[in-house]
């Protein structure tokens, strides 16, 4: 979910590459004017951490496929709580919008082997150690469902650390991990501009050409085009990039007609997503609350990016977004499991708060003891990787090895 997204700390404006400089030499271009310094938007850690939990709402209390996990129906256990939990899937749109605003941030002024070293580091530690915690779950712990589906097999396992699994037709270990492929293939996407380098031309030209690619995907029956570029979410992402460009340079009208386009073309997409949702709650979902929550969700990032938030500099707010990623990693199968056995001895709503509490810890843990100690290490190795790459790259024909 930046995932859901994991995204990077913001670079800070004054280390930031001054537009039309570009990394690897490319030729400049005249640079627009850089909108005044701003403060570091603490916010978006609150609003990662906000569609967490949504999520996790969702799946606890939104879904009614498994009426095992209550021991009856959520509906009729916590009617408000479900009606809640019904629309906080959109947290799902929220991470999206946030992803494409912080990733084009974070790469502006790096280059490739920056990008990619970033992404590993950030992704893979806590996914790693969250697949192996989910799949034992899944295989000590008897099954709430009745039968052994759920049982992950040794070699599901390791290919789901791949993250690949996806485009392999591998199911995950944990069904959040669906939106972890979607982030990978706008990674990939905006990778291949990150190469050439961020210029706010480039960047414009990048949201026009994934739009028109994604708009046209789903009617040229190309799986691949649909693959490539998600006609569904690209617009959420390339709405959070058009957002960022506000924040950096400044509002106009070609980067609101570029959010107002996204919004636009994914009300419409919105209705497919809606039905199978609609699967998971078992009843009718409205598109007009869908709609609302979602344009909330546009606004909300727009605000941020505008200076409506700057007041809220409250540095806990790392922290929170710091335990997003391991939080929405672990919560759906081992927390199904946590909630199957709570509510044995406690009533609903004290279940799902002690729940969500001991998952926050959980997530705290992970970060504490894997991401924090892991990440600088791997980042090291793959910066001296890539440096040796470059290295290679840069000698004599005869001098490689």
């Amino acid at each position: 979910m930046t995932s859901p997204l994991k995204t990077t700390a913001p670079v800070p404006v004054q280390y930031q590459q001054v537009a039309g400089q570009p990394v690897g030499g490319a030729t400049a271009e005249p640079a627009p004017a850089r909108a005044p310094k701003r403060p570091r938007l603490y916010v978006l850690d609150g609003l990662r951490l906000i569609a967490a939990l949504g999520v996790l709402t969702w799946h606890w209390l939104g879904v009614e496929r498994f009426p095992g996990i209550w021991h009856g129906l959520p509906s009729k256990l916590m009617p408000l709580g479900h009606l809640v939990g019904a629309y906080s899937w959109l947290g799902v749109e929220l991470f999206f919008l946030i992803s494409g605003f912080v990733i084009c941030m974070s790469c502006w002024g790096r280059s490739l082997g920056d990008f990619v070293t970033s992404r590993v580091v950030r992704l893979f530690p806590a996914y790693w150690v969250c697949v192996l915690l989910t799949a034992a779950a899944l295989m000590v712990v008897p099954k709430i469902w009745g039968d052994n589906t759920h049982r992950p097999t040794p070699s599901r396992i390791l290919t789901n650390l791949s993250m690949a699994n996806m485009p392999l037709g591998v199911d995950n270990i944990d069904p959040v991990y669906w939106t972890l492929w979607a982030e990978l293939r706008f990674y990939i996407l905006f990778g291949v501009l990150v190469a050439f380098g961020l210029t706010y031309r480039r960047v414009l030209a990048f949201c026009g050409i994934w739009g028109f690619m994604a708009l046209i995907a789903g009617s040229a029956n190309m799986p691949l085009l649909v693959t490539v570029f998600q006609p569904t979410y690209a617009w959420f992402f390339i709405a959070g990039i058009a957002i960022y460009l506000m924040y950096r340079y400044g509002q106009n009208l070609l980067l609101w007609g570029i959010v107002g386009f996204s919004w636009l073309i994914s009300q419409d997409q919105m209705r497919g997503v809606v039905g199978g949702y609609e699967y998971g709650t078992r009843h009718h979902l409205s598109w007009t609350l869908t709609i609302a929550v979602t344009t909330c969700c546009f606004a909300v990032v727009a605000a941020a990016a505008l200076g409506a938030f700057d007041r809220i500099q409250w540095k806990w707010l790392t922290v929170a977004g710091a335990l997003t990623y391991p939080l929405y990693l672990l919560h759906q199968m081992i927390g199904w499991q946590l909630i199957t056995r709570l509510s044995r001895r406690l009533a609903p709503y004290p279940t799902f708060f002690t729940a969500v509490a001991i998952m926050l810890l959980a997530a705290w843990l992970v970060h504490r003891l894997v991401e924090r100690p892991l990440a600088p290490i791997m980042k090291r190795k793959m910066e001296a990787a890539f440096q040796q790459v470059r290295a290679a790259a840069d000698a004599p024909a005869g001098r490689r090895r």
